[in-house]
């Protein structure tokens, strides 16, 4: 079985979502997805209700995911490690043991784009933010997927 794990700040708003999406798109008997958070603000928590909502709206339930913090032993339990920003990407490498814990993690975005790009958080924005994270890494997680 392989193991994705997405990653963000708290594990309330982009990892959540980015977790649905990939099950969504592959069977549960071949690959495992979870998700965490590189802080721990939110540990134990729903996630954000906006991420809820536009869940929801794609047929994706995320009630019964609760937030946990990233830790070194992921890198252990993991094939693969998907951070949503340069900021979680690199928290995380600061956690790695060696360079096959580093060659396990990617910024999600470069999936579809070489380019660095972040997924930008919408936790302080309007709805219309978690709309386009779900847009962003509904794409990213075809693109897994099929790679998968």
């Amino acid at each position: 079985m392989k193991k994705v794990l997405m990653v963000c700040l708290g594990n309330i708003c982009r990892s959540p979502l980015a977790e649905a999406i990939l099950q969504s798109k592959v069977d549960s008997k071949e690959v495992l997805v979870d998700s965490a958070g590189t802080a721990a603000y939110h540990i134990g928590n729903l996630p954000d209700k906006r991420s809820i909502e536009v869940a929801a709206k794609y047929g994706l339930n995320i009630n019964n995911q609760r937030a946990r913090k990233f830790v070194a032993a992921d890198f252990d339990e993991f094939d693969f490690i998907y951070a949503m920003d340069k900021s979680n990407y690199n928290n995380i490498l600061l956690l790695a043991n060696n360079a096959d814990d580093k060659q396990k993690v990617k910024l999600i975005l470069n999936e579809i784009s070489e380019d660095n790009h972040s997924v930008p958080d919408p936790y302080y924005g309007g709805d219309q933010g978690f709309e386009n994270v779900y847009n962003m890494l509904d794409k990213a997680c075809t693109v897994i997927a099929n790679k998968l």
